[in-house]
């Protein structure tokens, strides 16, 4: 089995992403939020790019993810700004605290990792369960615009100590009967021209159909369901191109 946000990756992802860095998802969701009273909870927290934010907002939130690396990368991002949220291993489909939270957030898509149509279910479920009363879910999805298989893609970054960092990236499998496709990542470490280090990591992802979506959080027992794209408060989809921002109250 490949692995799945690992040291490296989660490396790359830091210098790709950095704390901070807004795909214009950042400022939409501030907005959003800004009347947000309650504690807001950010499953797939990932190194803490949009929990930071978050936090040094004003906002109470706490954050989880699956992997024990991006964790680490985020509780050290955290420590640097003197920020100290609670932050926990767990899976979407599966977490289970006390907590009921005013708002609950997935942004850039990352909801749709979970590519198997019940684990998306039980997530969405369990997000409902662990909302207050009134609380609220923002999750960005989107849908594919064009799939090439075996299209590579190489990407390369300068880790701090000088290494070179390279990512290979390629679609390697689509079924669209269960609407997931499946890409293929191998990361690299190089060093004075030596390859030191290498992880393989395989990323499937789902995704719905956008009336799909919104009948699915309907049957869950969500309401007030707006869709957005583009990260336009209310603009419905005319394309595939952008993403497609739900917000739902329970």
């Amino acid at each position: 089995m490949l692995g799945y946000y690992s040291s490296l990756s989660s490396e790359v992802y830091d210098l790709d992403k950095p704390i901070g860095s807004s795909f214009g998802d950042i400022e939409y969701y501030l907005e959003r939020l800004a009347s947000c009273k309650g504690r807001i909870l950010e499953p797939a927290t990932g190194t803490g790019r949009m929990l930071v934010p978050l936090l040094e907002q004003g906002f109470q939130v706490d954050g989880f993810d699956v992997s024990d690396e991006m964790l680490e990368v985020c509780r050290a991002n955290c420590k640097e700004r003197g920020l100290a949220p609670k932050l926990f291993n767990a899976k979407m489909e599966s977490f289970s605290i006390e907590a009921r939270y005013a708002a609950i957030v997935i942004p850039t898509g990352t909801f749709l990792l979970l590519h198997e149509r019940e684990g998306s279910l039980q997530a969405l479920q369990n997000f409902h369960h662990h909302l207050e009363t009134g609380g609220r879910l923002i999750v960005d999805l989107h849908v594919p615009a064009n799939i090439e298989l075996e299209k590579t893609s190489t990407r390369t970054w300068q880790s701090g100590n000088g290494d070179t960092l390279t990512v290979e990236s390629k679609k390697v499998e689509v079924d669209w009967i269960r609407q997931y496709f499946v890409s293929q990542g191998r990361y690299e470490r190089w060093r004075e021209g030596r390859l030191i280090e290498t992880e393989l990591e395989r990323y499937p992802m789902r995704w719905y159909g956008v009336e799909e979506f919104k009948a699915i959080l309907e049957g869950i027992g969500f309401s007030n369901i707006s869709i957005s794209t583009g990260y336009q408060f209310g603009e419905y989809p005319k394309n595939a191109d952008a993403i497609i921002t739900f917000e739902a109250t329970k």
